[in-house]
């Protein structure tokens, strides 16, 4: 199985940044693709975005141009570099993997963590 432990959320001001990231430990043959998404009260869980082995990435349409991901083959980390941050960005953010192991192909997901963006 793979796990995924996240890091790097806080309360940040209007205008300001913060990175994100998620390390993936465990057994995998492959980890593809690795990504974010996240979750404010109220609303249900939408992609941010996502990063394929191909280079390929998606984004929301909302943190085009302001968010980055990016990933790690050494370290088995995706990062999610948060620019011109908006208080509307405010939410739980999880980081999301899909793996394929001797016994296992599917998704995992981190705990997530809290970003807050004050206005």
């Amino acid at each position: 199985q793979v796990q995924l432990v996240e890091s790097g959320g806080g309360l940040v001001q209007g205008g300001g940044s913060l990175r994100l990231s998620c390390a993936a430990s465990g057994s995998a043959i492959s980890i593809d693709p690795m990504g974010w998404y996240r979750q404010a009260p109220g609303n249900s869980r939408e992609l941010v975005a996502i990063r394929f082995n191909s280079g390929d990435k998606n984004y929301a349409d909302s943190v085009k141009g302001r968010f980055t991901v990016s990933r790690d083959y050494v370290k088995n980390t995706v990062y999610l570099q948060m620019n011109s941050l908006k208080p509307e960005d405010t939410a739980v953010y999880y980081c999301y993997a899909e793996y394929t192991s001797t016994s296992y192909s599917g998704g995992a997901w981190g705990q997530g963590t809290q970003v807050t963006v004050s206005s």
